[in-house]
């Protein structure tokens, strides 16, 4: 019995006391490399002019709406204009409505006031944390005739941590296209 029992200790000592300690390994970063942007104007039809990423894709639509790709990383900013008829709280009030329904998915979302009062250019850019379906939104206007939303939509899951450099990326040319844009 005794014998039996140094046996089974030995054999318990080899099988677990040879054993490699097994570390785990740190979760790697994907590193995504944008090109430094470069902007152009754009002029069409519409009553504005922006600047836009010469590397992204601008269709306009019959109503002066826009559309820009960027096929790279799966994302689209969506552009609508409307023109004031007297109904410029019904504008506001509507793309409030939008940037806010996202809250319920969002972590965060902060408001930004733009004002540029040499080109009669106002509005408010969104930036909406967590995993959202978009990550960056904007109104502006002149308040008597013009009215234009913007938002971007990535074509992926939304999950922020993954998107992020891509919206970032986006949500800078964004800011540039409010920033830029100009009343005809």
């Amino acid at each position: 019995m005794l014998h039996k029992l140094i046996y089974f200790l030995v054999l318990a000592m080899f099988c677990l006391g040879c054993k490699k300690e097994i570390l785990p390994k740190p979760n790697s970063q994907l590193r995504l490399d944008y090109p430094e942007a470069t902007y152009i104007q754009f002029k069409g039809s519409c009553p504005a002019t922006f600047d836009i990423n010469q590397d992204a894709v601008i269709k306009a639509k019959s109503d002066c709406g826009f559309t820009i790709n960027y096929p790279k990383m799966k994302a689209t900013i969506y552009m609508s204009y409307k023109p004031v008829q007297n109904n410029i709280n019904v504008l506001l009030r509507d793309a409030q409505k939008l940037t806010y329904e996202h809250v319920i998915k969002a972590d965060d979302i902060l408001e930004q006031p733009f004002i540029n009062k040499d080109h009669r250019v106002f509005g408010m850019f969104y930036q909406v944390n967590g995993n959202a379906a978009t990550n960056a939104q904007f109104y502006v206007t002149d308040s008597t005739k013009h009215f234009m939303d913007c938002s971007v939509y990535f074509y992926a899951k939304p999950n922020f941590d993954s998107v992020m450099p891509a919206a970032d990326y986006v949500k800078n040319d964004m800011r540039r296209l409010m920033e830029s844009l100009r009343w005809k």
